[in-house]
């Protein structure tokens, strides 16, 4: 993929851009490495105030970068907005609880291990390479960034090749903010140069969201030189609506998880699994409300859902799509291309799901759900379960009982009941099976790249 700003409304390419050279690449690595000794010498309290300051920066520029988003990636507008101002409240959280995080702990009994003095504490490790994807460009690079730089480590960006502008603005907007020049630097070169960054002894780690194929190459490459890796895979998760569920707000809530972000989210629900008592009343609410979005012009404000970011994206979306309907599959609306210029495709509900269709097991990153009528509890978590995936899920359900007895049984990351998964920077973030390794957000996040280090003391 050149690295390129291409409009998917209009599949118009707008502005291109130099990929970054060997020297370049090595002048960055290097003020990376240069910073990390920097940055790990200065307080929890100065790196605060320089993570408040860039709260602030993304508040005043949120404007021109939430269009900058909804044209490289074509997310409506306000969806776009709405992001940037999440960077700035997830900058604000580890300003203010990175130190609590990484605070070091001592035994309460020293003697037991022979000490007079012994404990834990938390060190960073140095230069950690960030691979991200387009589909959130600001929110995903900050999950890594706000708490790598709050507890001492350095960031290198490899941001996807079609949202340049974002990955620019991210490549300066630290250091607007005080942080050591290099602390946070953003590298323009394609994905057969991410190799030969991973291999070089300055840099200690990695974090990929993106594709699994993406994940197996960056994670094998890791493992050869024993570097840590955090990943996160993509999902396909499960919606299951129970006969006590409120089936208005989840035929609503349904319709919001599946279709935000042009649906392309990795824990946007995919798979809607309802139990038959309710499962016609429910998909009857689900398609009506599905087809009453306004598909259009992402800059809109209007607009509901704007275009697939790709061409490439857009296509694979309607193979999937139309392999099922040649298996026999139902489109209880939406269901084809449009006949119009850029990459959109249709909000879509899919009836008739097999498991021989490539939809039952690969995820649909577009506005595309199926649905599964299911008898029984056990039915209902055995398909939840019955895909590679387990990145998050969402249970509707009233009964306190049954509520805990799919918690218990649920392969994810997370569990959201009654209600839409989101991203909190205040829990941890990730998931199991073929969906990664390793957590993002809250405490869990911010010591992914340290060093527990043991203390002991005669």
């Amino acid at each position: 993929m050149a690295i390129a700003v291409t409009n998917p409304a209009t599949g118009e390419v707008i502005e291109t851009f130099e990929p970054h050279d060997e020297a370049e690449v090595e002048r960055r690595i290097a003020a990376a490495q240069s910073a990390f000794v920097a940055l790990r010498d200065t307080t929890f309290a100065e790196r605060a105030g320089w993570m408040r300051k860039a709260a602030e920066l993304l508040e005043a520029d949120v404007d021109e970068m939430a269009r900058t988003i909804t044209i490289e990636m074509g997310r409506p507008l306000a969806q776009s907005r709405a992001e940037v101002l999440k960077c700035a409240r997830g900058c604000r959280f580890y300003a203010d609880n990175a130190e609590d995080f990484l605070a070091t702990e001592e035994l309460a009994d020293p003697s037991s291990v022979k000490a007079s003095a012994a404990g834990t504490r938390w060190a960073p490790l140095g230069v950690v390479l960030a691979v991200m994807p387009w589909n959130y460009p600001l929110w995903q690079v900050m999950r890594f960034a706000a708490p790598a730089l709050m507890a001492g480590n350095t960031g290198l960006l490899k941001h996807a090749s079609n949202v340049p502008r974002s990955a620019l603005y991210l490549d300066t907007l630290f250091e607007r903010a005080g942080f050591p020049v290099g602390s946070f630097h953003t590298l323009l070169i394609p994905a057969s140069g991410v190799e030969r960054v991973l291999r070089d002894s300055r840099v200690v780690a990695a974090t990929l969201t993106g594709s699994e194929p993406a994940g197996r190459s960056l994670a094998s490459i890791a493992g050869s030189e024993v570097k840590h890796v955090v990943l996160e895979l993509g999902g396909s998760d499960p919606f299951v609506v129970m006969p006590t569920a409120d089936l208005d707000a989840a035929a609503s809530v349904a319709v919001t998880a599946r279709n935000q972000n042009n649906g392309q989210s990795c824990i946007a629900a995919k798979r809607f699994i309802v139990h038959t008592d309710v499962y016609d009343d429910f998909v009857a609410r689900f398609v009506e409300k599905t087809a009453a979005l306004r598909v259009g012009d992402p800059l809109d404000e209007g607009t509901d859902v704007g275009p697939v970011a790709t061409e490439s994206g857009r296509d694979e979306l309607a193979e999937l799509v139309d392999d099922a309907l040649s298996h026999g599959a139902e489109a209880l609306t939406g269901g084809s291309v449009p006949d119009r210029p850029g990459w959109f495709y249709p909000p879509t509900v899919l009836a008739g799901i097999t498991r021989d269709m490539r939809l039952f097991q690969e995820e649909a990153f577009g506005p595309v759900a199926t649905v599964f009528r299911v008898d029984s509890r056990e039915e209902a978590v055995e398909i939840a379960n019955a895909t590679t995936f387990g990145l998050s899920s969402s249970l509707w359900s009233t009964d306190d009982d049954e509520i805990e007895w799919f918690v218990d049984r649920i392969e994810a990351g997370a569990v959201f009941i009654n209600g839409m998964t989101v991203s909190h920077t205040e829990l941890p973030f990730g998931g199991i099976k073929n969906s990664g390794v390793g957590r993002e957000l809250a405490a869990a996040g911010i010591r992914e790249f340290m060093n527990l280090k043991t203390v002991w003391r005669a």
